[in-house]
Protein backbone atom coordinates (compact mmCIF):
# COMPACT_ATOMS: atom_id res chain seq x y z
CA UNK A 1 0.00 0.00 0.00
CA UNK A 2 1.29 3.46 -0.90
CA UNK A 3 2.29 5.64 2.04
CA UNK A 4 -0.14 8.45 2.79
CA UNK A 5 1.12 12.00 2.24
CA UNK A 6 -0.25 15.16 3.84
CA UNK A 7 0.47 18.85 3.35
CA UNK A 8 0.49 20.60 6.73
CA UNK A 9 0.10 24.39 6.57
CA UNK A 10 0.81 25.92 9.97
CA UNK A 11 3.29 28.01 11.92
CA UNK A 12 6.42 26.80 13.68
CA UNK A 13 6.55 27.73 17.34
CA UNK A 14 10.00 26.48 18.24
CA UNK A 15 9.23 26.13 21.95
CA UNK A 16 5.92 25.38 23.62
CA UNK A 17 4.72 22.23 21.81
CA UNK A 18 2.10 23.49 19.39
CA UNK A 19 1.46 23.91 15.65
CA UNK A 20 4.01 22.13 13.41
CA UNK A 21 6.21 21.06 16.33
CA UNK A 22 3.26 18.88 17.33
CA UNK A 23 1.90 18.02 13.88
CA UNK A 24 5.17 16.72 12.46
CA UNK A 25 5.95 14.10 15.14
CA UNK A 26 2.34 13.02 15.66
CA UNK A 27 1.50 12.62 11.97
CA UNK A 28 4.83 10.92 11.31
CA UNK A 29 4.14 8.51 14.17
CA UNK A 30 0.88 7.66 12.41
CA UNK A 31 2.95 6.57 9.42
CA UNK A 32 2.05 9.57 7.27
CA UNK A 33 4.59 11.46 5.18
CA UNK A 34 4.15 15.03 6.37
CA UNK A 35 5.22 17.95 4.17
CA UNK A 36 5.21 21.24 6.12
CA UNK A 37 4.33 24.64 4.71
CA UNK A 38 5.40 27.07 7.48
CA UNK A 39 3.29 30.22 7.69
CA UNK A 40 5.51 31.87 10.33
CA UNK A 41 8.33 31.03 12.70
CA UNK A 42 8.20 32.02 16.37
CA UNK A 43 10.72 31.43 19.14
CA UNK A 44 7.79 30.44 21.40
CA UNK A 45 4.03 30.43 21.07
CA UNK A 46 2.29 33.65 22.09
CA UNK A 47 0.34 32.35 25.08
CA UNK A 48 2.03 33.42 28.28
CA UNK A 49 5.41 34.34 26.83
CA UNK A 50 6.71 37.85 26.17
CA UNK A 51 9.55 39.14 24.03
CA UNK A 52 9.23 36.28 21.55
CA UNK A 53 10.75 36.46 18.07
CA UNK A 54 8.31 36.33 15.14
CA UNK A 55 9.00 36.08 11.43
CA UNK A 56 6.18 36.09 8.89
CA UNK A 57 6.80 33.58 6.08
CA UNK A 58 3.92 34.58 3.79
CA UNK A 59 6.20 35.31 0.85
CA UNK A 60 7.42 31.69 0.83
CA UNK A 61 4.06 29.87 0.89
CA UNK A 62 3.22 29.99 -2.82
CA UNK A 63 6.80 29.48 -4.10
CA UNK A 64 7.11 26.32 -2.00
CA UNK A 65 3.79 24.88 -3.14
CA UNK A 66 4.27 26.01 -6.74
CA UNK A 67 7.53 24.05 -6.81
CA UNK A 68 5.68 20.99 -5.53
CA UNK A 69 3.09 21.48 -8.26
CA UNK A 70 5.83 21.55 -10.89
CA UNK A 71 7.01 18.19 -9.49
CA UNK A 72 3.47 16.78 -9.90
CA UNK A 73 3.30 15.92 -6.20
CA UNK A 74 -0.04 14.63 -4.99
CA UNK A 75 -1.42 14.72 -1.45
CA UNK A 76 -3.93 12.52 0.32
CA UNK A 77 -4.82 15.46 2.57
CA UNK A 78 -4.30 19.18 2.94
CA UNK A 79 -4.41 20.35 6.55
CA UNK A 80 -4.43 24.03 7.49
CA UNK A 81 -3.95 25.32 11.02
CA UNK A 82 -2.85 28.77 12.19
CA UNK A 83 -2.97 31.34 9.40
CA UNK A 84 -1.75 34.79 10.37
CA UNK A 85 -3.44 36.99 7.80
CA UNK A 86 -6.18 37.25 5.19
CA UNK A 87 -3.50 36.90 2.51
CA UNK A 88 -2.48 33.54 3.96
CA UNK A 89 -6.09 32.34 3.94
CA UNK A 90 -6.33 33.36 0.28
CA UNK A 91 -3.11 31.46 -0.43
CA UNK A 92 -4.49 28.31 1.22
CA UNK A 93 -7.61 28.52 -0.95
CA UNK A 94 -5.35 28.77 -4.01
CA UNK A 95 -3.35 25.76 -2.81
CA UNK A 96 -6.56 23.76 -2.40
CA UNK A 97 -7.54 24.66 -5.96
CA UNK A 98 -4.10 23.60 -7.22
CA UNK A 99 -3.79 20.29 -5.41
CA UNK A 100 -7.17 18.92 -4.38
CA UNK A 101 -8.86 16.08 -6.23
CA UNK A 102 -11.60 13.61 -5.41
CA UNK A 103 -8.90 11.67 -3.51
CA UNK A 104 -7.77 14.62 -1.38
CA UNK A 105 -9.24 15.35 2.04
CA UNK A 106 -9.20 19.05 2.90
CA UNK A 107 -9.15 19.51 6.67
CA UNK A 108 -9.38 23.02 8.13
CA UNK A 109 -8.69 23.78 11.76
CA UNK A 110 -10.00 27.39 11.83
CA UNK A 111 -7.58 28.63 14.47
CA UNK A 112 -8.82 32.05 15.59
CA UNK A 113 -9.51 32.16 19.31
CA UNK A 114 -10.47 30.55 22.59
CA UNK A 115 -12.37 31.33 25.80
CA UNK A 116 -14.80 33.56 23.91
CA UNK A 117 -12.16 35.87 22.42
CA UNK A 118 -10.28 36.15 19.14
CA UNK A 119 -6.52 35.82 19.30
CA UNK A 120 -4.49 39.02 19.00
CA UNK A 121 -4.28 40.30 15.44
CA UNK A 122 -7.57 38.80 14.26
CA UNK A 123 -10.78 40.74 13.54
CA UNK A 124 -14.20 40.15 12.02
CA UNK A 125 -12.84 40.61 8.49
CA UNK A 126 -10.52 37.68 9.16
CA UNK A 127 -13.47 35.67 10.50
CA UNK A 128 -15.31 36.25 7.23
CA UNK A 129 -12.31 35.04 5.26
CA UNK A 130 -12.05 31.95 7.45
CA UNK A 131 -15.72 31.24 6.74
CA UNK A 132 -14.89 31.14 3.03
CA UNK A 133 -12.01 28.73 3.70
CA UNK A 134 -14.31 26.43 5.68
CA UNK A 135 -16.56 26.25 2.62
CA UNK A 136 -13.67 24.54 0.82
CA UNK A 137 -13.20 21.90 3.53
CA UNK A 138 -14.22 18.27 3.75
CA UNK A 139 -13.75 18.41 7.53
CA UNK A 140 -13.51 21.34 9.95
CA UNK A 141 -12.40 21.12 13.59
CA UNK A 142 -13.36 24.36 15.39
CA UNK A 143 -13.50 24.82 19.12
CA UNK A 144 -16.58 26.41 20.71
CA UNK A 145 -15.19 29.96 20.47
CA UNK A 146 -14.30 29.57 16.80
CA UNK A 147 -17.69 28.01 16.06
CA UNK A 148 -19.40 30.99 17.68
CA UNK A 149 -17.45 33.52 15.63
CA UNK A 150 -17.96 31.54 12.42
CA UNK A 151 -21.72 31.38 12.97
CA UNK A 152 -22.28 34.74 14.71
CA UNK A 153 -23.58 32.98 17.82
CA UNK A 154 -23.28 34.31 21.35
CA UNK A 155 -20.52 32.55 23.26
CA UNK A 156 -21.43 30.66 26.43
CA UNK A 157 -19.26 29.05 29.06
CA UNK A 158 -19.34 25.29 29.66
CA UNK A 159 -21.19 23.21 30.65
CA UNK A 160 -23.50 23.58 27.68
CA UNK A 161 -26.95 22.24 26.99
CA UNK A 162 -27.48 19.96 24.01
CA UNK A 163 -29.70 22.48 22.23
CA UNK A 164 -26.87 25.04 22.18
CA UNK A 165 -24.46 22.54 20.60
CA UNK A 166 -27.10 21.38 18.11
CA UNK A 167 -27.63 25.00 17.01
CA UNK A 168 -23.88 25.49 16.53
CA UNK A 169 -23.62 22.29 14.47
CA UNK A 170 -26.61 23.26 12.34
CA UNK A 171 -25.14 26.71 11.64
CA UNK A 172 -21.69 25.27 10.92
CA UNK A 173 -23.22 22.78 8.47
CA UNK A 174 -24.40 25.75 6.39
CA UNK A 175 -20.83 27.01 6.18
CA UNK A 176 -19.09 23.68 5.61
CA UNK A 177 -20.71 21.12 3.34
CA UNK A 178 -18.53 18.38 4.79
CA UNK A 179 -18.06 16.88 8.24
CA UNK A 180 -17.68 18.75 11.52
CA UNK A 181 -15.75 17.92 14.66
CA UNK A 182 -16.62 20.49 17.31
CA UNK A 183 -14.16 20.37 20.22
CA UNK A 184 -14.45 21.53 23.81
CA UNK A 185 -17.97 20.16 24.26
CA UNK A 186 -19.09 19.49 27.82
CA UNK A 187 -22.55 18.86 29.27
CA UNK A 188 -21.49 18.48 32.91
CA UNK A 189 -18.59 19.10 35.28
CA UNK A 190 -17.05 15.64 34.88
CA UNK A 191 -16.68 15.02 31.13
CA UNK A 192 -15.45 16.84 28.04
CA UNK A 193 -14.95 15.88 24.43
CA UNK A 194 -16.26 16.58 20.96
CA UNK A 195 -19.43 16.59 18.88
CA UNK A 196 -19.07 14.78 15.56
CA UNK A 197 -21.38 15.58 12.67
CA UNK A 198 -20.91 13.12 9.80
CA UNK A 199 -23.26 14.87 7.39
CA UNK A 200 -26.36 13.12 8.70
CA UNK A 201 -26.33 12.98 12.49
CA UNK A 202 -24.37 14.21 15.49
CA UNK A 203 -22.68 11.93 17.99
CA UNK A 204 -20.77 12.84 21.15
CA UNK A 205 -17.46 11.43 22.31
CA UNK A 206 -16.33 12.22 25.86
CA UNK A 207 -13.56 11.48 28.30
CA UNK A 208 -12.65 12.74 31.75
CA UNK A 209 -12.71 16.53 32.18
CA UNK A 210 -9.49 17.91 33.67
CA UNK A 211 -9.87 21.40 35.11
CA UNK A 212 -6.56 22.74 33.87
CA UNK A 213 -5.85 24.59 30.63
CA UNK A 214 -2.67 23.60 28.79
CA UNK A 215 -1.38 25.32 25.69
CA UNK A 216 -1.19 23.30 22.47
CA UNK A 217 -3.93 20.76 23.22
CA UNK A 218 -5.89 21.92 20.16
CA UNK A 219 -2.95 21.05 17.93
CA UNK A 220 -2.46 17.74 19.73
CA UNK A 221 -6.13 16.94 19.09
CA UNK A 222 -6.10 18.05 15.44
CA UNK A 223 -2.89 16.18 14.61
CA UNK A 224 -3.94 12.90 16.22
CA UNK A 225 -7.42 13.18 14.71
CA UNK A 226 -6.05 13.80 11.22
CA UNK A 227 -3.44 11.07 11.57
CA UNK A 228 -6.12 8.57 12.57
CA UNK A 229 -8.64 9.74 9.99
CA UNK A 230 -6.21 9.72 7.06
CA UNK A 231 -4.98 6.30 8.20
CA UNK A 232 -8.46 4.94 7.53
CA UNK A 233 -10.38 5.32 10.77
CA UNK A 234 -13.96 6.54 10.61
CA UNK A 235 -14.51 10.12 11.68
CA UNK A 236 -16.07 8.85 14.93
CA UNK A 237 -13.21 6.49 15.76
CA UNK A 238 -10.62 9.10 14.79
CA UNK A 239 -12.29 11.58 17.15
CA UNK A 240 -12.37 9.05 19.97
CA UNK A 241 -8.65 8.35 19.49
CA UNK A 242 -7.87 12.08 19.50
CA UNK A 243 -9.98 12.84 22.58
CA UNK A 244 -8.29 10.01 24.50
CA UNK A 245 -4.82 11.04 23.28
CA UNK A 246 -5.26 14.61 24.54
CA UNK A 247 -6.45 13.44 27.97
CA UNK A 248 -3.57 10.95 28.22
CA UNK A 249 -1.11 13.73 27.35
CA UNK A 250 -2.59 16.10 29.94
CA UNK A 251 -2.43 13.41 32.62
CA UNK A 252 1.19 12.65 31.71
CA UNK A 253 2.00 16.36 32.05
CA UNK A 254 0.22 16.75 35.38
CA UNK A 255 2.12 13.72 36.72
CA UNK A 256 5.36 15.62 36.09
CA UNK A 257 3.97 18.95 37.36
CA UNK A 258 4.59 20.41 33.91
CA UNK A 259 4.24 24.15 33.28
CA UNK A 260 0.94 24.79 31.45
CA UNK A 261 2.72 27.20 29.07
CA UNK A 262 5.19 24.53 27.97
CA UNK A 263 2.60 22.33 26.26
CA UNK A 264 1.67 18.75 27.07
CA UNK A 265 3.80 15.64 27.27
CA UNK A 266 2.29 14.01 24.19
CA UNK A 267 5.59 12.29 23.37
CA UNK A 268 5.17 9.78 26.19
CA UNK A 269 1.74 8.81 24.82
CA UNK A 270 2.65 8.30 21.17
CA UNK A 271 3.23 4.55 21.57
CA UNK A 272 -0.37 4.17 22.76
CA UNK A 273 -1.58 6.27 19.82
CA UNK A 274 0.27 4.02 17.39
CA UNK A 275 -1.35 1.03 19.04
CA UNK A 276 -4.80 2.49 18.37
CA UNK A 277 -4.07 2.60 14.65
Amino acid sequence: MKQKRIMAINDISCFGKCSLTVALPVLSACGIETCPVPTAILSTHTGGFSGYHFKDLSEHIMPVTNHWKSMNLEFDAIYSGYLGSIKQVEDVKAIIDNFSSDKTEVIVDPVMGDSGRLYAGFDYEFVGEMQSLCKCADVITPNITEACFLTDTQYKEAPFDKEYIDILIEKLSKICNGKIVLTGVSFDEKTMGAAVYDGEKTEYIFNEKINETYHGTGDVFASSFIGSYISGKTIHNATRIAVDFVIDAIKATKALDGDIHYGVNFESCIQKLIGEL
